[in-house]
């Protein structure tokens, strides 16, 4: 698998059809937290939406559903939580593919996936995607083909993670550990709680909190084995406070 992250100016992705031309007179900038599942119509992602200006209510994000959904060819969407300070919306979202991203997962024969980092600004694009190496040289040859500009900002073709301390992990672990990350679970104070997590991630509670210890266990267990294994002189000092 590879991993390549692009830049681009919003506005030529705007003309693509990519991205809603009004989005930014509403918003200051969207950013993906994790893409659940890409088919060809449609992806299921989290994002973190920041406004400009106060927050909607729950309520009044009720209220206002069926034009959200209109405005932005979305399918559903499920306010995950507000944060006032910051003025973002963490939302879980169903979307329809513009043209534009239908025929590039075509291309890539489904064998793409857009990732963190990705951040969209009403000036920059910052995009990064997942795949088998041929999909993303037929993905950004077609891009290069529509005289899109952009430019290469990394590139590696390491496994998508490939840390050694996640290798004993199952794939259901790494995609539960992952949401949880990205939606606050182990922040301090918690932003997420264990049951509004397991309705994300189509776990019970009970489930859910077993699986996460599992694989807690499993990542503190590799930590402190790759510590006991430095030599004490080489040991990076830990501050305790």
């Amino acid at each position: 698998m590879q991993r390549v992250t692009l830049e681009f100016a919003t506005r030529d992705l705007v003309l693509l059809g990519l991205i809603p031309p009004r989005f930014f007179q509403r918003y200051e900038e969207v950013e993906l937290l994790e893409t659940i599942r890409l088919e060809r119509g449609w992806r299921l992602q989290l994002l973190r939406l920041r406004r400009r200006g106060p927050l909607r209510t729950e309520s009044e994000l009720a209220h206002e559903s069926q034009r959200i959904r209109k405005m932005y060819g979305l399918e559903r969407f499920e306010l995950v939580e507000r944060r006032p300070r910051t003025r973002d919306y963490i939302l879980l979202v169903r979307q329809r593919n513009p043209p534009g991203l239908r025929e590039l997962v075509d291309l890539a024969g489904g064998e793409i996936a857009p990732i963190a980092p990705f951040r969209i600004t009403e000036s920059i694009t910052i995009a990064t995607i997942r795949g088998e190496e041929t999909a993303i040289r037929r993905v950004i040859a077609r891009l290069s083909k529509e005289e899109v500009p952009f430019r290469v900002l990394r590139t590696t073709s390491r496994p998508y993670l490939a840390d050694p301390a996640l290798a004993g992990l199952s794939g259901r672990q790494r995609e539960v550990l992952e949401r949880a990350w990205a939606l606050g679970y182990y922040t301090i104070p918690r932003r997420i709680t264990l049951a509004r997590l397991s309705r994300l991630t189509g776990q019970s509670p009970p489930a859910l909190g077993k699986m996460l210890r599992r694989a807690e266990r499993h990542l503190v267990a590799r930590f402190l084995a790759a510590e006991s294994s430095v030599p004490d002189d080489r040991r990076p000092e830990v501050d305790e406070s």
